[in-house]
């Protein structure tokens, strides 16, 4: 009788690390050239977005194609709430930044981080340790700091930042589930979601913005080369995202989201010459020890689980 095949197992701390940087240094990358693309190409939001999209999957298809990987069948319901979620979050994130402050809108976006304990805890019966939640203490605070001399608040903002917090944080969990369950690699979910997610996208982004007159706009080649750049990056940055989400947590990927916004807001005083504030320079402080403290207790985690794992492969070996 044949042994059961052995977990795979958990991927190495470098490998998670180089992950880790890659996505940090691409999202920052990504940023600076949308903004561009916003502001001297005339792509607004939403029709951008889409295009990142329709680009990911005529990417995934040709990778398919070239046999890279296999596509696996997932049920259609399976994947509509994942695809629905994506575009429920670019829409409420937009409107939030549309009726917030800056400030409010990073403040929002930082609860995302209580939201995914929430919900892993409440609906999917995760258990969070007790030093994992303390560490979004200093996190929240740290960015309330940051910000806390643009705070405002008006009823339509505030319930488009709330809507905005509950639906990332189920998209996040719902990759990490969805992938989990079924088995599916960066690619193997993105063939799926990417044209779903476009074609919900396409449904709603009319409503905001005028996307056939974007998209029918002619381009010099410049500016041409600016929107493709921005799409082929997309499609890496969502690969690097299934990836640390699947390999590690919802979680684990949302403090990489916060030290993002520690390093552009450093960027810009060193890059730019931005003004930095004591209260910000605190912030900051406060949100890196909150993901130091996370990535220290994680650390400790992954070589506890990692230890069994070893000597159960070896025992296996020796039977």
């Amino acid at each position: 009788m044949s042994a059961a095949a052995a977990p795979a197992a958990p991927p190495s701390r470098t490998l998670v690390a180089a992950h880790c940087c890659a996505n940090v240094a691409l999202s920052i990358t990504l940023v600076l050239l949308n903004k561009w693309v916003y502001t001297h190409v005339g792509f607004p939001n939403m029709t951008l977005t889409l295009l990142h999209f329709v680009t990911s999957f005529a990417l995934c298809a040709l990778s398919l194609r070239a046999g890279l990987f296999a596509a696996k069948r997932v049920p259609l319901l399976d994947m509509l709430p994942l695809a629905a979620a994506f575009c429920g979050f670019v829409v409420l994130t937009n409107l939030s930044l549309q009726y917030n402050t800056v400030g409010t809108y990073q403040v929002a976006k930082v609860m995302t981080t209580p939201g995914v304990i929430a919900i892993g805890a409440c609906l999917y019966g995760r258990s969070f340790t007790f030093g994992v939640k303390l560490c979004t203490i200093p996190i929240t605070v740290g960015v309330i700091l940051n910000f806390c001399f643009d705070l405002k608040f008006n009823v339509i903002g505030f319930f488009m930042a709330c809507a905005g917090v509950v639906v990332t944080s189920f998209y996040q969990v719902w990759v990490g589930r969805v992938q989990t369950e079924h088995r599916l690699n960066g690619l193997q979910l993105l063939l799926y979601q990417a044209p779903l997610s476009a074609g919900l996208l396409l449904c709603v982004a009319p409503l905001f913005e005028s996307v056939s007159e974007t998209l029918s706009r002619p381009l010099t080649p410049q500016q041409t080369a600016l929107v493709v750049c921005s799409c082929v990056m997309a499609f890496v940055i969502n690969l690097s995202i299934y990836w640390l989400i699947g390999n590690t947590s919802p979680l684990t990927y949302n403090m990489i989201g916060h030290s993002k916004f520690c390093l552009t807001v450093a960027a810009g005083f060193i890059v730019f010459h931005d003004p930095l504030q004591l209260n910000q320079i605190m912030g900051i402080s406060l949100t890196m020890l909150g993901i130091i403290v996370y990535s220290h207790l994680k650390m400790k985690q992954s070589a506890s689980v990692r230890l069994p794992t070893v000597n159960g492969a070896l025992k296996r070996s020796l039977m």
